[in-house]
């Protein structure tokens, strides 16, 4: 777990100075002339794979009450190279891992995974604390529509909505509905008064990569009953395309660890299948209560130091034990 306390202490450190952009590289585009609006929605989501250099920006701007001051802005940044899990067509999963530096040493940390549904029958939706469940798309709702779920470090769920790809004004952008979200680290930490975002999220090429964008509305259901907003806040990430690092870390840690982690999803999926979702708890430092122990399994078959069946054996019956706890 040590790897991962750097890493978090990297991302919110001072962003350094941008690494030079791959010469005369050219962003993948959607904007070409495709097969099919099907195809298109394919290949703006395929073009956030690659090698990155990334700038978060997140500022909160408008409080909704009045013994709330909104934080000073917070600025971060890394290196983090996406690589495409599986593209099964109308299913395709983006694993994001950061190649950070520290101390003359490369550390390599598996970040957040982003998983896209072509007209999905169900996404999975975060309910309030602990709970995440199956949610309908009705039949409307769904037609030409993308679900975009997003995991945690360690796979477990983060939150899930559904949008669509357009593409007006120059611009290939996936926007979602509101979607409901537990706390990011960065707020957890601070025990806040808000205890939830309700966010909407944009995903839109640039020349030199993507952009994500957030406005999220930060919400306090603490006092019980409905949500009470507390304060607004925009957050962007910036994926600029870099050479400025070498990828070979990252690449090498998901050679030797992707069947785990390919058994870990199957286990999550299993247990929300069984559950129509999934109770699980939160942790402040590491998000799920599962984070720290499946990434220490990952990072010891990585160091050779477990066999992949062992790692998987002991994976099962961490999240068996933590989705069936009430």
């Amino acid at each position: 777990m040590r790897a991962i306390l750097i890493a978090a202490a990297l991302l919110t450190a001072a962003a350094p100075a941008a690494q030079a952009l791959e010469a005369g590289a050219v962003a993948p585009t959607a904007a070409s002339t495709p097969a099919s609006a099907f195809e298109r929605d394919r290949q703006s989501i395929l073009a956030q794979a690659g090698q990155y250099r990334v700038h978060f920006d997140m500022r909160e701007n408008v409080s909704f009450q009045a013994d709330y001051d909104p934080l000073e802005e917070q600025l971060s940044g890394g290196s983090e190279i996406v690589r495409v899990v599986y593209d099964q067509g109308d299913r395709i999963s983006l694993q994001h891992i950061l190649v950070m530096e520290h101390e003359g040493q490369v550390i390599v940390i598996k970040h957040w995974r982003q998983d896209w549904v072509y007209q999905p029958q169900t996404v999975l939706t975060y309910a309030g604390p602990n709970q995440w469940v199956l949610t309908p798309v009705p039949a409307d709702q769904r037609q030409g529509a993308w679900s975009q779920t997003v995991w945690q470090t360690d796979d477990s769920p983060r939150y899930g909505g559904v949008g669509r790809w357009t593409y007006d004004n120059g611009l290939s952008a996936w926007t979602s509905d509101p979607t409901w979200r537990p706390l990011a680290r960065r707020d957890a930490v601070r025990n806040p008064v808000y205890d939830r975002y309700l966010g909407t999220n944009r995903h839109i090429l640039t020349p030199n990569g993507w952009v994500h964008i957030q406005d999220n509305v930060k919400m306090s259901g603490k006092a019980g009953g409905a949500p009470v907003a507390v304060v607004q806040e925009d957050v962007i990430n910036t994926y600029d395309r870099s050479t400025g690092y070498s990828p070979a870390a990252g690449d090498a840690y998901w050679a030797k660890t992707q069947g785990f982690w390919a058994a870990v999803r199957q286990a999550w999926d299993d247990a929300i299948v069984a559950g129509n979702g999934v109770h699980l708890q939160q942790e402040a430092q590491t998000g799920s209560v599962t984070g720290a122990p499946l990434m220490d399994l990952a990072q010891s078959l990585a160091d050779g130091e477990t066999t992949e069946a062992d790692a998987i054996a002991q994976a099962r019956v961490l999240i068996a034990e933590a989705t069936s706890a009430r």
